[in-house]
């Protein structure tokens, strides 16, 4: 049987195959999309917002930016959770095509996995880059932002990866998730504003979603906003979510993918 990484990697290599003929398509909603939230945000609205508590004493512009880039991650390694991997159980089952051959459902998720982190690192890094031209990082703390998105996107897309093994109508659900879920998450998990802002009886709605930490992860990188002891416990939630996600989503993929 093949190894398990290697049967991953080659997973991963086929999602480039296709990937590299594509890529223009995606180029929106990966790294265009986010850098207009940091426009429109943090250079328009944020001219118009004094530096002050709220944003820890610095320019709106230096508190929006890394949020932007850890938000612009989790909704795009949702998206990449989603319709994809229902698509490979359902209209091109690749999937299934796959697991004819040695190659385990487990290290099917795991290349499904590893093709959605590295995308969201593109993605990361190409923001980081852009974003640098605006000026709106305050240091070398960028270049922990970007794992710090990958992680936070991760975290989420593995258990939306178990939400899409267990789709088998069209999925109508995503919009669900999407309307619901991913976008109240980015309005009110601290990526606009401090969750203290938000009434205490739904306050640990924010405290729970993996975006909340990944901001204060991300905050903590480039304006040091956090002490080690807070950083140590948003990098295990984040861990306990994607791994709590990635065993549920593995045992998903072996029901439907093992006849």
């Amino acid at each position: 049987m093949l190894g398990s990484w290697r049967a991953a990697w080659l997973r991963v290599e086929g999602h480039w195959t296709w990937y590299r003929r594509y890529w223009t398509s995606n180029l929106y909603s990966s790294g265009l999309q986010p850098l207009l939230f940091l426009l429109a945000m943090g250079i328009g609205f944020g001219s118009q917002v004094e530096p002050g508590a709220a944003t820890g004493g610095v320019s709106y512009l230096h508190y929006v930016a890394p949020a932007l880039l850890v938000a612009g991650a989790v909704q795009n390694a949702v998206g990449a959770a989603s319709y994809p991997v229902l698509s490979g159980f359902k209209w091109q089952r690749d999937y299934h095509a796959v697991t004819a051959t040695p190659v385990t459902p487990g290290q099917v998720l795991g290349g499904q996995l590893l093709w959605i982190g590295l995308r969201l690192a593109l993605a990361c890094v190409v923001y980081a880059l852009v974003a640098t031209a605006f000026g709106a990082w305050t240091g070398a703390g960028v270049l922990l932002v970007v794992p710090v998105g990958v992680l936070a996107g991760l975290a989420c897309a593995a258990p939306v990866t178990a939400v899409a093994a267990t789709t088998y109508d069209e999925g109508a659900r995503f919009a669900a998730v999407f309307r619901f879920v991913v976008m109240p998450m980015v309005l009110f998990s601290g990526t606009f504003f401090p969750v203290g802002h938000i009434p205490a009886a739904l306050r640990w709605l924010a405290w729970i979603s993996p975006l909340w930490h990944g901001n204060e992860l991300a905050r903590a990188a480039t304006l040091g906003s956090a002490g080690p002891l807070p950083v140590l416990g948003h990098l295990a939630y984040l861990a306990a979510v994607f791994a709590l996600g990635g065993l549920v989503a593995r045992h998903f993929f072996y029901r439907r993918l093992v006849v």
